[in-house]
């Protein structure tokens, strides 16, 4: 019975050893989320305030080096750029941060050419670039419809088609496009904004069809109601208490709910998805 005993036990260590072997191979700890990202280069556009601040400042804080354009509209524009630069250069990383209009073809080039050159390459592109002009479309205005249009798709190819070749070289690639919640749903007043941003989705796939087979993934993130300055003084309270209400986890969300799904998707946790969007808008859409 002792020897029995014995063998039991022993068969029962040697299982033991084998399963511990077996979870040491199958499933290694996942690296930390940075780890992946350290000393890469990232384009984020329009990213001088918003989301596009929180991922520029997000991707500097682990190691990143960083462009960002943004549209010169005067003062404002301006100074919120140089606190950006100066936020970011705290971090000990390369930084790039000039104007350059993502609705003009040859200005967007020449910002991803001189880019590459400053940063010592580019892995990462964050499409974040948006703006918007709300109006029944009845009483919409050429000048209203083109200038959506224009800067949140026509800018994202533009912006896509240049860091390609990049990409396509060096065959890897990480693209994430801030697209929104009205790419998915429609609103009233927004025909300009919701066809400009599901035609980013649009986009998205196409991309991620055409770059898969230099290994590079694209992607898009749908935001719901955030909460920034520009959406704060631009949206009516009576509308933010209505998406609060609406959504199913009875908030707004922050900058930074976004800024961490945009860093899952350029990391290489995410390295088999690609030609995804990704509501983060606290259940808004449920």
């Amino acid at each position: 019975m002792k020897s029995e005993a014995g063998g039991a036990a022993r068969l029962g260590e040697v299982v033991e050893e084998l399963l511990s072997e077996v979870a040491v191979e199958t499933s290694p700890e996942p690296a930390p989320l940075f780890e992946s990202l350290r000393g890469q280069g990232a384009v984020v556009t329009g990213g001088s305030s918003g989301i596009g601040r929180a991922t520029a400042i997000a991707l500097a804080t682990g190691g990143v080096n960083v462009a960002v354009n943004y549209l010169d509209t005067g003062e404002e524009s301006r100074a919120a750029a140089s606190e950006l630069g100066e936020a970011l250069d705290q971090h000990g990383v390369e930084v790039l941060i000039r104007p350059a209009d993502v609705r003009d073809p040859v200005q967007t080039a020449e910002f991803f050419a001189e880019a590459h050159e400053r940063l010592g390459g580019l892995h990462i592109l964050v499409n974040n670039a948006g703006v918007g002009a709300d109006h029944a479309l009845w009483r919409m205005s050429d000048e209203e419809w083109e200038s959506v249009i224009d800067t949140n798709l026509s800018g994202a190819f533009y912006c896509i088609r240049a860091i390609a070749p990049y990409f396509r070289s060096q065959e890897f690639g990480k693209i994430v496009n801030v697209s929104s919640v009205h790419g998915l749903s429609s609103e009233f007043g927004l025909a300009n904004y919701c066809s400009s941003k599901a035609g980013l989705i649009g986009l998205t796939r196409s991309a991620a069809l055409e770059l898969g087979a230099s290994n590079v993934n694209v992607n898009a993130v749908a935001p719901g109601y955030i909460r920034t300055t520009r959406l704060t003084d631009r949206v009516p309270a009576e509308i933010m208490d209505r998406a609060r209400e609406r959504s199913a986890l009875g908030r707004l969300g922050d900058p930074q709910d976004v800024v961490s799904v945009i860093l899952f998707l350029c990391s290489e946790l995410a390295r088999h998805i690609t030609g995804v969007v990704i509501p983060v808008d606290g259940g808004y859409l449920v």
